[in-house]
């Protein structure tokens, strides 16, 4: 049987500190102000902090430090990342026997304990001190272990360098302190989410480890850590999302989830075996990507009102085709939302979940344990939903589901790997589906891609635009007299790149009875594009026109991203 815990009355009584008349009376007071007992005795005087400190260490078994004669290696600072120190005033004492010693204010907070063993990935061994003690010496000493490790640091500090900076000292400890990898990698995560970008990439090289951030979808190399350090750094990522660290040979996934600036981010971490050691993708997924809304993904005003109109229909396919990262899954996640009352039952299968949104039953496929998209569809139908998304439309099976579902009265939203929108039909008739069922569930398809956005800061008129962008857009000096061409000059504000975020471009193809007729005969791409074309939609070049002559864009830019020199200029 458990030994009962002392009442840190009876400790303080048993010490002297104070008398049975007085821990009378501050125990009444204490519970009239709803204070504790300590709190209570060291308002009162009659009892100081470290009297009282030193009793609750012994009523929880714990070690009390008296800082004003403990003797602290400078090392131990760098145990812990500077923010949790100040955040939390916690105070690292050093590594004893693979515990972490540290002092707590509270040996009650039982979440922050579990908290600091979560991202320190280290087991604790508390200890208690006075918390006038503990402020005084992070007030004036947490920042002496910059100073201690190399002036170098200081240096590239001073010239804005942090990461180098981080690089150097995590380069220059020994290697039984864990404390400036864990540093180093919690500033590459905490920078890349600060500077907008939606992936980083840590990828082994022969002689270095290149660290790379995808911002407004372009890739640009941030530094590069020595190659001393990709074991430690690799390691440290494996263990914040969950993998196995001794598993280097085949791909891995996790997820981490991190507070940075008061915001929950999720990360999605893929580790893939690579010639030089795993190279691993953090994908950043963002709370407000999918709560911008549906008209500021980019829709032009008839383009938003026929979308709005064909999501709102009670049943058939909606489906949204581009490459990996051109934005499909926000595009469906803004309509659900959209969509999300308490009168529709919405379910979703995707692989994996990246966003969780109130209100909606959202299925994770599991193909490790046989819980695949064909297996979720089949039960989601029996759930009775007015509204199904699957995430990818990957084979035959899983589209003869889907138009099954879109047939017997459900909406279904689905992405497509296509280039553009009429290709998406010859495309699900190439898995198998038979044409007439895709005449006659589909009701419309969109194509889209993300172009980055011109930095509202030092835009300026293009006045000798690139001649061949022009002429792929197929933009005449007439047209340029109307809308004048715009540029990106740079500025700190988008860090020299002349571009800060993106914005979409679409392709809407709707189904009418023409189409309907053409799939069921198996026309090809191009003579379904034309009479697409014909029946008023906008390409994905026509779109992007209207958002360079907008000033919203380049031409460039547009190009890049359509790969305009490889689509049909019908």
């Amino acid at each position: 049987m458990a030994q009962k815990r002392r009442h840190l009355g009876e400790i303080l009584y048993a010490k002297g500190v104070v008398d049975k008349e007085n821990l009378v009376k501050a125990i009444k007071k204490g519970k009239e102000s709803n204070k504790r007992l300590g709190e209570m005795l060291i308002s009162m005087g009659l009892a100081n902090e470290d009297q009282v400190f030193e009793a609750l260490a012994k009523q929880f078994g714990m070690e009390y430090v008296d800082l004003d004669k403990a003797n602290i290696p400078e090392n131990a600072k760098q145990l812990v990342p500077e923010e949790l120190i100040k955040k939390h005033r916690i105070l690292p004492l050093g590594k004893e026997n693979g515990y972490l010693k540290l002092v707590i204010k509270d040996p009650l907070d039982l979440d922050l304990l579990d908290l600091l063993r979560f991202r320190l990935n280290a087991e604790l061994q508390c200890c208690l001190a006075s918390p006038t003690k503990v402020d005084n010496y992070i007030n004036t000493r947490i920042d002496e272990v910059r100073n201690s490790i190399d002036a170098t640091a200081a240096e590239l500090v001073a010239a804005g360098k942090t990461l180098q900076a981080e690089i150097r000292r995590a380069e220059m400890s020994g290697e039984e302190d864990d404390g400036p990898v864990i540093r180093l990698v919690n500033l590459i995560i905490d920078e890349a989410v600060r500077t907008r970008a939606s992936d980083i990439h840590i990828e082994p090289m022969a002689d270095r480890v290149r660290v790379r951030y995808r911002i407004d979808g372009v890739c640009i190399e941030r530094d590069n850590i020595p190659k001393s350090m990709q074991a430690p750094v690799l390691a440290r990522i494996k263990i914040m999302s969950g993998m196995d660290i001794g598993e280097r040979r085949l791909p891995q996934d996790g997820r981490i989830k991190r507070l940075i600036d008061t915001q929950d981010i999720d990360f999605r971490v893929s580790a893939l075996p690579a010639y030089h050691g795993e190279s691993i993708v953090l994908r950043i997924l963002r709370p407000e990507s999918v709560n911008i809304g549906i008209q500021a993904i980019g829709f032009e005003q008839d383009n938003y009102e026929e979308f709005t109109k064909i999501i709102r229909r009670p049943n058939g396919i909606f489906l949204v085709t581009g490459p990996t990262g051109s934005g499909k899954t926000t595009t469906l996640y803004s309509a659900l939302q959209e969509l999300n009352r308490p009168d529709k039952k919405i379910i979703t299968a995707e692989d994996p979940v990246e966003y969780n949104i109130k209100g909606i039953n959202q299925c994770q496929v599991r193909t490790d344990i046989g819980l695949t998209f064909e297996k979720i569809l089949r039960s989601m139908l029996r759930q009775a939903p007015n509204i199904i998304l699957i995430g990818e439309i990957r084979d035959g099976i899983v589209a003869d589901i889907a138009i099954q579902a879109a047939l017997t009265g459900h909406l279904v939203f689905s992405t497509l790997h296509t280039n553009d929108a009429p290709s998406a039909i010859t495309r699900l008739i190439d898995m198998g589906v038979k044409p007439f069922l895709v005449a006659s569930s589909i009701q419309a398809i969109m194509a889209q891609r993300l172009v980055r956005v011109l930095c509202k800061e030092c835009k300026a008129i293009d006045t000798s635009p690139d001649p061949h962008f022009l002429r792929l857009l197929s933009i005449t000096p007439e047209d340029m007299k109307k809308h004048p061409i715009y540029k990106g000059v740079g500025c700190p504000r988008c860090s020299g790149t002349g571009f800060k975020g993106r914005i979409a471009i679409f392709e809407m193809m709707e189904l009418n009875s023409q189409i309907r007729d053409m799939a069921f005969s198996r026309a090809s791409t191009s003579d379904l594009r034309k009479a697409a074309r014909a029946g008023g939609m906008r390409t994905l070049l026509d779109d992007g026109r209207v958002k360079v002559f907008r000033g919203v864009t380049t031409p460039e830019e547009i190009s890049r991203v359509t790969q305009a020199e490889g689509l049909v200029m019908d």
